[in-house]
């Protein structure tokens, strides 16, 4: 990963912000219905006549809304969104997506959720970005805009900000940190865990894969992992993000 300067096209095109009022969750359940629902069409617009995708976690979690700058006329766009899942010492199980829909046997690590110590770790999950922002090849298909480039830097993904889906995982990952988890977990194709590791984001697989809208696995990264590893243009990234969240890391 090339030492560049990520902090600059960021502060220039995006923002990112913590869902904290029952406002800004409408927007980011409003976003997830769109991406979930009508374009992807992985969730039956049916079951949410409101129009806004959520679920049994949502309540339990911490929400990140992306937002666009339009810098000539000053409007935001809702671009993005990913959420926090958190657990507590008295969860009740299934406390996390993850333990809710994978299969237990399926762990492979002494770092499996049921192991760790509820209320020390949560998980990244329901990131979606809005289609205007998916357009490279191989994303359209994808709630995330994850494809196998996530780290080719073009001259154009530098200037309006390498890939933003990345921005939304590292907001993630600064929202357990300024909570004081000791990691967090993740749903992935193991082939973005390799590319994520090509800017120093280590998450390591913890169980089997499993068809699912794809090869996905669960991955975990521990706060020490993350800054072992981190290089410094993410880093910085991270510390302009935290920044937005009004969170210190």
């Amino acid at each position: 990963m090339p030492q560049t300067d990520l902090v600059t096209p960021y502060r220039e095109f995006f923002k990112i912000i913590a869902a904290t009022t029952d406002e800004l969750r409408d927007r980011v359940f409003a976003l997830r219905y769109e991406v979930y629902c009508r374009d992807l069409g992985w969730e039956d617009p049916a079951q949410f006549p409101d129009r806004r995708e959520y679920d049994g976690f949502d309540g339990d979690s911490i929400h990140c809304l992306l937002l666009r700058k339009h810098k000539q006329s000053e409007l935001e766009l809702d671009a993005g969104t990913v959420r926090l899942v958190k657990t507590r010492p008295d969860s009740p199980e299934p406390c996390l997506p993850l333990t809710a829909h994978y299969d237990p046997a399926l762990f492979n690590s002494d770092q499996s959720p049921l192991k760790m110590q509820k209320g020390r770790f949560g998980e990244i999950s329901r990131l979606a970005l809005r289609k205007e922002f998916r357009r490279r090849q191989g994303e359209q298909n994808t709630a995330d805009g994850v494809s196998a480039d996530l780290f080719q830097w073009t001259q154009e993904d530098r200037r309006r900000f390498p890939h933003i889906a990345l921005g939304l995982y590292l907001a993630a990952a600064t929202v357990g940190l300024a909570e004081g988890m000791d990691g967090v977990y993740a749903m992935m194709e193991p082939s973005l865990a390799r590319h994520l590791h090509f800017g120093g984001i280590f998450f390591e697989q913890v169980g089997e894969p499993v068809e699912y809208r794809g090869a996905r696995a669960p991955f975990y990264i521990s706060r020490a992992m993350l800054f072992e590893h981190l290089n410094q243009p993410l880093r910085d990234l991270l510390d302009a993000i935290a920044e937005d969240l009004c969170v210190h890391v």
